[in-house]
């Protein structure tokens, strides 16, 4: 278990942080800004938890303790020295996601378009932390056409953008009060 006992360290007032094998990079350094963006994820998922019924909360709160893994796996990069037993994203965590889509998604009305972000204020939290997941996972495979980056990252981050969308839809009456796009409407 992580023991935090000292919140400010003065170690970023450089412009620098730690990476989690110890290195030093800048704050605007794009594996930080990736790993930092999971972060922002995770607290937008946080809010619609705020909304949640009681089952998408259970689900949410199981996705808000991945992504502190998946933060994790970022932090710490492949290949160096010193990271010999990181914390790495699984293939089983990916699984799971994709079970938890396929057992949400049995139960929505069938898509008849694209649907707008919105609805009930669950849905609309939902549908935030979506856009959130898909910067970050922009974020990650930009940072994997140069750097070693575990794949299983990568899909999770994918796989999560498609059940926050899934839930969205369930917590909009299973998709019945869904918000259509009408193309064209206000021409």
């Amino acid at each position: 278990m992580v023991k935090l006992t000292r919140i400010y360290t003065r170690g970023g007032d450089g412009g620098e942080t730690s990476l989690g094998d110890g290195s030093r990079v800048v704050k605007h350094d794009l594996r930080v800004a990736a790993y930092g963006t999971v972060d922002e994820a995770n607290a937008t998922i946080g809010l619609a938890r705020l909304h949640a019924d009681e089952t998408a909360d259970t689900v949410l709160a199981r996705i808000q303790n991945d992504l502190f893994d998946l933060g994790a796996d970022l932090c710490t990069p492949e290949g160096a020295g010193r990271t010999a037993g990181a914390l790495r994203v699984v293939e089983s965590q990916v699984s799971w996601l994709e079970g938890e889509i396929d057992r949400i998604n049995d139960d929505l009305s069938p898509l008849e378009s694209f649907i707008l972000p919105g609805g009930t204020p669950a849905a609309a939290y939902l549908h935030l932390a979506r856009t959130v997941t898909r910067r970050a996972e922009r974020l990650v495979t930009e940072l994997a056409k140069s750097e070693t980056v575990n794949a299983q990252a990568i899909a999770y981050l994918n796989r999560l953008s498609d059940l926050l969308f899934v839930l969205s839809r369930a917590s909009n009456n299973g998709g019945k009060d869904d918000v259509l796009w009408v193309p064209g409407a206000n021409r």
